[in-house]
């Protein structure tokens, strides 16, 4: 799970002989990350879920962050609605197929400025096995030393995605019209990153 390119290239101490910055290399801290998503249920609520944990790596450096790449990857088989048998239901071959596609997967492709604290992340968002580009805005929540003497950094996005261009097609009809789960998801990520050591 190394994002070690960009559109731009190889992010490397010493490239072609220039003097690129070296990379700085965060791992993303499941306990203090975590993502979440709601959808519409019955059309009349919404049902909100999350996934137990979240990994990945950034690799950049710190003069350039357009340079940049990173890579996420989230379990399926940790998602909790509150309810254990629509937990099952989302992790079987009607939605997620867990057992055939274990993870969501976000691997970044471009990343520019878009305002002081907040970035375009363009990148391949896999679902079920299916992969479509998505573009994030993603906003930076600060950076600073930790406790133990470690650097941490956060940020946060937020999307909606058609769970349908992903192969997430099951559904079932309302006697009174309609359907029983809404096809637009609203996913929402908060990640804490920690400064691997040199």
């Amino acid at each position: 799970m190394n994002a070690t390119s960009t559109a731009a290239g190889p992010v490397a101490a010493g490239d072609a002989g220039h003097d690129v910055p070296a990379a700085t290399t965060w791992q993303v801290d499941p306990t203090h990350s975590h993502a979440e998503f709601a959808v519409r249920h019955l059309m009349i609520s919404t049902v909100k879920g999350r996934f137990a944990e979240v990994t990945g790596t950034l690799i950049g450096d710190d003069t350039d962050p357009e340079r940049a790449a990173i890579e996420l990857t989230i379990p399926v088989a940790g998602i909790d609605t509150r309810e254990p048998q629509r937990d099952a239901h989302l992790r079987s071959a009607d939605f997620f197929d867990a057992g055939t596609f274990p993870a969501i997967g976000f691997r970044s492709t471009r990343i520019t400025r878009a305002d002081t604290g907040a970035f375009t992340v363009t990148g391949d968002l896999t679902i079920r096995g299916v992969t479509k580009p998505i573009s994030l805005t993603v906003e930076l929540g600060g950076r600073g030393k930790d406790p133990w003497g470690g650097e941490r950094i956060g940020f946060s996005t937020s999307t909606k995605i058609n769970r349908k261009d992903f192969g997430l097609h099951w559904n079932q009809a309302l006697e009174t019209g309609g359907v029983l789960v809404g096809d637009e998801v609203k996913i929402t990520v908060e990640l804490e990153l920690v400064k691997a050591a040199n």
